[in-house]
């Protein structure tokens, strides 16, 4: 990409101009969230033009279908003639008949504000331009110009990573760059602060639609700068950010859904909480993992994802480094940027843990594997039932619960984690030269030692072994424990008003619910011949059982009734907490190295 932008800032005017195709966007009919959008693509050689709307979107990885959000398509020539068009696939318009230029015009419904899709209404035009604008495959290196034509009733102002122009007139280099630098055009307030790395000073700005107040945006920017300084400590510097800048583009409003998606020098936020109603703390974190993005993916980025491909899918069997470790750091950085307290975080590790370590997947896949199910799971849309409580892991939180694996193992031999990302960093992300497993795999051993590496991704990473986390987190002070004694069903149940229980969850392959053939969807009619008790939760009920107590189940499965016994086992949740919890004081070598890993002032 650096590449590009040094071409397309030192080629002479002519040949830009000769090259361009240009947008115009606008939207009259905001209140229907329709958006209409004109282009004009010139000099074109071929008889047949081809058009596309995208498939898939940066930072996505499943099929997401753009163009069923089409209509009203049109096509002329130079001169305003009416021009054939035919229709190969869903997704692809031919235009024939052409002068050697298309002028086409559509209409766009879009209602979905998130880092996906486009959003168009009349508090702003939120807008992913996969999700938003066709474009020629068979130009994929011409410069992009387009217009926005923003509501000037509204107050609505541009925000975006695209090369400013002129007037309301934004550029890229080409289709790969447009395609991933999202749009937010809204009546939003900003802050921005200034960072400098290797002699550089970058614009760090913080683009915010809300209906808060100035206050709150205030405290929370203060929370945003102290990501970002944190996160340059990790690697040591910032990325070389094209045009110096970065860009966070948050809508925290109730018509919003929640969301993250990196990109190249700009990051879309988008939550339903607004931050005086908890969006101060909910929001935070993905804040965190989205600018760590623009070191990991972003340049540090898979082989199996460059270029990325608006047409498919896109899968990838390193997600599990490249979204996990980045989920790993998103709470660490804020529990080193005070944030959140060290306790919080470590506490807070147990849901991960307890997720990732109980699941009955990891017999059927490894790490690699998850990540190859991104295309399944990520947004993705299916209309039959799927069983992922017992095949599927998130590679977000496999990947975590590793990147928490490998930086405590790393640190019995005096490493660390943030120093293998700025190893890879130089190798990789730097250079922004696409790295393989094969790559991940010789880094490590690069850095701690062949014998290390490969012990982590055979066991690990081609096989789904668990780590030894008790030894490993004795050395900085926190204890993992279970709780033998607390009885455990196997699946979720919601106790109803009227004493009986539903079964929300697919029942855990191996546990008492699945052992006695319960499923998702059956009532519960009783226990013991007894309804179930209104105004507590289902465990809270369990709790007055012992482990291997046998409990007679009365059902309602497909409209009839039927009794089976589940014989309760010892519930396999973990505890995590600092050693201070349990009454004992951590020596000065354990402070020591926790100082390390969470950047505490003990």
């Amino acid at each position: 990409m650096k590449s590009l932008f040094t071409l397309f800032l030192l080629t002479i005017p002519f040949f830009i101009y000769a090259q361009i195709n240009s947008y115009e966007i606008s939207f009259e009919n905001a209140a229907q969230h329709v958006a209409e959008i004109k282009a004009t693509f010139p000099n074109i050689k071929s008889d047949t033009f081809s058009l596309r709307m995208s498939r898939s979107s940066p930072g996505r990885y499943a099929i997401h279908e753009f163009a069923k959000n089409v209509f009203n398509f049109k096509a002329t020539d130079s001169k305003g003639n009416p021009l054939k068009v035919t229709r190969a696939t869903p997704d692809q318009w031919g235009v024939l008949g052409h002068d050697g230029t298309v002028n086409i015009s559509y209409s766009l419904f879009a209602n979905h504000g998130d880092g996906t899709y486009a959003q168009v209404d009349e508090t702003h035009a939120h807008l992913n331009i996969p999700a938003t604008f066709m474009y020629a495959p068979a130009m994929p290196d011409r410069q992009i110009e387009v217009t926005f034509k923003p509501r000037e009733d509204l107050n609505w102002k541009i925000a975006t990573q695209l090369a400013y122009v002129s007037g309301t007139t934004y550029s890229a280099p080409n289709f790969q760059y447009f395609m991933d630098s999202p749009v937010e055009i809204s009546d939003y307030s900003i802050r921005e602060f200034e960072v400098e790395s290797n002699g550089k000073k970058y614009n760090i700005r913080f683009v915010l639609h809300h209906n808060g107040t100035d206050g709150e945006l205030d405290t929370y920017f203060d929370q945003v700068k102290k990501i970002v300084l944190t996160e340059k400590q990790i690697f040591g510097e910032l990325p070389d950010y094209d045009f110096d800048t970065y860009t966070f583009l948050a809508c925290y409003i109730p018509n919003a859904s929640g969301d993250g998606m990196e990109h190249r020098n700009s990051t879309v936020l988008t939550s339903r909480h607004e931050l005086a109603t908890g969006g101060m703390e909910r929001n935070i974190g993905t804040v965190s993992h989205e600018f760590f993005h623009s070191w990991n993916v972003e340049r540090i980025r898979p082989k199996s994802l460059e270029p990325f491909n608006f047409a498919d899918v896109n899968m990838s069997g390193e997600l599990w480094f490249a979204e996990g470790f980045t989920e790993y750091y998103m709470n660490l950085v804020l529990c080193r940027a005070g944030i959140i307290t060290p306790e919080k975080y470590v506490e807070g590790l147990a849901r991960d843990f307890n997720y990732v370590w109980n699941s009955p997947a990891r017999q059927f896949f490894n790490p690699i594997e998850m990540s190859y199910q991104a295309p399944f799971v990520d947004a993705a849309t299916s209309i039959d039932p799927v069983n992922r409580e017992n095949l599927f892991i998130s590679y977000y939180s496999y990947g975590s619960m590793l990147g928490l694996a490998l930086d405590l193992s790393l640190r019995q031999k005096n490493l660390s984690l943030d120093n293998f990302m700025q190893l890879m960093w130089e190798k990789y992300g730097k250079e922004e030269k696409p790295y393989t497993l094969y790559d991940l795999n010789q880094i490590l051993n690069e850095y701690a030692g062949k014998d290390f590496g490969d012990h982590f991704f055979e066991h690990f990473i081609y096989k789904s072994e668990m780590p030894d986390y008790a030894f490993m987190f004795k050395a900085v002070g926190v204890t993992l424990t279970q709780n033998p004694n607390a009885p455990y069903f196997g699946t979720y149940v919601a106790i109803d008003y009227d004493g009986t229980g539903t079964i929300k969850r697919n029942p855990l392959m191996g546990s008492p619910s699945y052992n006695a053939g319960l499923d998702k969807g059956q009532t519960i009619l009783s226990i013991n011949n007894k309804a179930l008790p209104k105004g507590i939760s289902f465990n809270e009920y369990l709790n007055q059982f012992n482990v291997g107590y046998t409990l007679e189940v009365k059902l309602l499965a497909n409209d009839q009734q039927k009794t089976t016994q589940v014989v309760l086992s010892s519930d396999p949740t973990y505890s995590i907490q600092m050693l201070e919890k349990e009454g004992e004081v951590p020596s000065e070598l354990i402070l020591k190295n926790r100082k390390s890993w969470l950047w505490t002032e003990e």
